[in-house]
């Protein structure tokens, strides 16, 4: 599948995949000098690109990197970013320092990562009784260990 890519600032970088079989593109910090975050701080960062995914059966997520997470803190704002296949202005990337200290993000530094899925429609149907059911229960009813 091809995705339309546009760089907003001549120095964006044009995401790709590290290797072969990588699930996600790196997104970068599109900024022009090193930026402190906060210990508990949240902030947009930009990545001075813009998608058009276009096709309604596909969208995007923006996903947190796992090392920025685990060895600093670094997580997303949102949890998640989601973005839809009609939404084609720039990229920003929430980020949040839930770590130990103040941290450094410098010019094009690999802030989040960018995964394409499949979009499935449904159509939801009004009923008393659902046709099937189970036995489980509520949240955590498979058990907490």
């Amino acid at each position: 599948m091809k995705i339309e890519i546009k760089r907003l600032d001549e120095t964006a970088v044009i995401p790709t995949y590290a290797t072969e079989k990588s699930a996600a593109v790196d997104l970068r910090a599109n900024i022009n000098k090193a930026m402190t975050l906060d210990l508990g701080e949240t902030v947009l960062i930009p990545t001075g690109l813009a998608i058009n995914i276009y096709d309604g059966e596909v969208a995007a997520l923006i996903l947190p990197r796992s090392g920025l997470g685990h060895s600093y803190g670094i997580k997303l704002g949102n949890s998640v970013g989601l973005i839809d296949a009609d939404y084609n202005k720039e990229l920003f990337v929430s980020i949040k320092n839930t770590g130990t200290g103040v941290y450094k993000i410098n010019p094009q530094d690999r802030i989040a990562q960018m995964m394409f899925i499949p979009i499935i429609h449904v159509e939801f149907v009004d009923v008393e009784e659902f046709s099937t059911t189970t036995n489980r229960g509520g949240f955590g009813s498979t058990g907490n260990d």
